[in-house]
């Protein structure tokens, strides 16, 4: 009998570098990028990329908690992006590239806020988290050249300069507990 699969939607900046790291771990089945938080119905990458539709880009994880919880999906979102800039990951800048945890169910949420007190108050990050917990709305499924997008355009200039380091760090810290 297969486990049931949990889902969880996490906005880190660019989704394309959320997807790239969440894609390694064991027991993540899937990754889609897309957008949600914001108020129109079934927005455009180019729509969003405005800034003003309140859209942030987001990756969908679907994964087994019996293999890694939501807890530790946390663990790794809090170390591979900078939860402390509002609105903001490095070169991109904009509400749609905010830090953000989108919860479907309240123990999801009880997570989220435990996990993000306990990291605001260890000496990870010298400034104070900003991350947004929000209860996720509707999901909407980035075009279809969004999706996989590290993995089919590893030479890109933006994915050898951003998404680069980040999966190097992944490896490098999270070795444990990536896919063989």
């Amino acid at each position: 009998m297969l486990n049931k699969l949990a889902t969880t939607t996490l906005g880190a900046g660019c989704f394309w570098c959320i997807e790239a790291v969440f894609q390694n771990l064991k027991g993540v089945q899937s990754v889609a990028s897309g957008y949600t938080g914001g108020q129109i119905e079934n927005p455009t990458y180019e729509e969003i990329s405005t800034g003003t539709t309140g859209h942030a880009e987001v990756a969908q994880i679907k994964f087994d908690p019996e293999m890694i919880s939501f807890e530790d999906l946390l663990y790794v979102f809090w170390r591979t992006h900078d939860p402390t800039t509002l609105n903001r990951q490095g070169a991109d800048v904009g509400t749609q590239y905010r830090s953000a945890i989108f919860f479907d169910s309240e123990e999801q949420k009880e997570i989220a806020e435990k996990s993000k007190a306990k990291t605001d108050a260890s000496d990870l990050w010298p400034e104070p988290i900003v991350t947004e917990i929000s209860q996720l709305d509707k999901f909407y499924k980035a075009e279809e050249y969004h999706q996989d997008y590290y993995k089919l355009n590893s030479n890109q200039p933006y994915c050898r300069l951003v998404i680069d380091p980040k999966i190097r760090k992944l490896k490098k810290d999270f070795a444990d507990r990536l896919k063989t």
